[in-house]
C-alpha cells in the first residue's frame, strides 16, 4: 500500500503541521533540554529522519553528537533500523554476505505527518517511513518527553509504534542477520559525543562493554566528558513489555542502542504493531553504578 504524498506530509488534517515549522524544545521545569529535529535537510544517503539533538544536561552539557566523521549517519537520538525489507532507515553503508559493507541506493525516509501532542514536557509525532520508491512501509507514533529526576538530572521518555502499512509481511534486520556477528543494531539508538578519552561502560550486571553489550541487562550506563571538558553519564533502561537486547559501543565511539534484531529477523505481519521504549537518565557528573542504580530505581512515572 502506497500512502498519498499529500497524507505523507499531513496537509489537512488535524493537528496537522509543516514538518519545517519550528518546534520549541523540550523542557524540564522551564530549561530547554532537547531540541526536536525534522531531518528534512539530511542528504538522502543518511536515511534522512526525525531525531534529538542537543540534547543536554541541567548544566548545559551536549550528550548527543550529528554526523560525526566517524559514522556520518549518526543523528543525536531517536528510532533508527538498518534493515526494513530491505530499505535502510539507518544510513550509510549497508553490510552485504559477499561485499561486506558497501554503499547501495537503498535508503529510506522518516517525514512528518502531523503532531497529535504538543507540550513544552512532552510531544506526540506521527512519522511515515517510506522506502526508496516513495512507498509507506510503516506508520510510527512517537512519544518524548521530560521530566525532572533525584539529584540534579532529569529523564528522558522515548516510546515508539511501529504499525506495518505496507500492505505484506516485512522483515526487519541488521547486520548480524546478514551474517556479521555482534552488530544487531537497529531500534532505538542514541550517539553520545567522542572525546580523546573513550567513556567508561557499565551496567546493572557485571563488566563493561564487552560484557554488556548483547545482554538483556536491567540498565545500562555510559560515564564520559565532554570535548569542552564537561563530566556526564547517561543511564539507559528499557520500559513496556518488551526488553531487547542492548547494543554498546564505548571503545570504537560512544553510542548505545536496543537491538530489534539481534541475531533473528523480526516478522512483522500486515496491520501489526511493534511498540518498545526507553528511559535515559540525563546527569551531570560522573555517577557511581550505585548512583545509577539508584535513579534507574527511583525514576517518576
Amino acid at each position: 500500500m502506497t500512502t498519498p504524498q499529500s497524507e505523507r506530509q499531513g496537509r489537512g488534517g488535524p493537528g496537522a503541521a509543516r514538518p519545517d515549522r519550528p518546534v520549541p524544545a523540550l523542557n524540564v521545569a522551564g530549561l530547554p533540554v532537547a531540541e526536536l529535529r525534522s531531518g528534512a535537510d539530511v542528504a538522502p544517503g543518511l536515511s534522512p529522519r526525525a531525531y534529538l539533538h542537543p540534547v543536554r544536561t541541567l548544566g548545559g552539557t551536549a550528550v548527543t553528537e550529528v554526523f560525526p566523521d566517524d559514522h556520518r549517519h549518526h543523528l543525536g537520538t531517536g528510532v533508527t533500523v538498518a534493515d526494513v525489507d530491505g530499505s535502510s532507515f539507518w544510513g550509510g553503508r549497508t553490510f552485504t554476505p559477499d561485499r561486506g559493507s558497501v554503499m547501495l541506493d537503498n535508503h529510506g525516509r522518516q517525514e512528518h505527518v502531523r503532531w497529535l501532542e504538543e507540550a513544552p514536557d512532552r510531544r506526540v509525532e506521527e512519522l511515515s517511513w517510506t522506502g526508496p520508491d516513495g512507498g509507506e512501509l510503516l506508520r510510527e507514533e512517537r512519544t518524548v518527553s521530560a521530566a525532572p529526576a533525584a539529584d540534579g538530572a532529569w529523564v528522558l521518555r522515548t516510546g515508539t509504534r511501529l504499525r506495518n502499512t505496507a500492505g505484506r509481511g516485512l522483515a526487519i534486520g541488521s547486520p548480524a542477520t546478514k551474517g556479521r556477528p555482534g552488530a544487531g543494531y537497529g531500534g532505538l539508538f542514541w550517539r553520545a559525543p567522542i572525546a580523546d578519552e573513550a567513556p567508561e561502560c557499565f551496567g546493572s550486571e557485571p563488566g563493561g562493554e564487552p560484557e554488556l553489550h548483547g545482554s538483556r541487562a536491567e540498565w545500562v550506563a555510559l560515564a564520559g566528558t565532554a570535548p569542552a571538558g564537561g563530566p556526564w553519564t547517561l543511564v539507559f533502561a528499557q520500559t513496556g513489555a518488551e526488553r531487547d537486547p542492548w547494543f554498546i559501543r564505548a571503545a570504537e565511539y560512544p553510542g548505545v542502542g536496543t537491538s530489534l534484531a539481534w541475531d533473528q529477523v523480526l516478522r512483522v505481519a500486515d496491520g501489526s504493531v511493534v511498540e518498545r521504549g526507553w528511559a535515559v537518565v540525563v546527569a551531570d557528573g560522573h555517577l557511581s553504578p550505585g548512583q545509577a542504580g539508584r535513579l534507574v530505581a527511583d525514576l517518576p512515572e
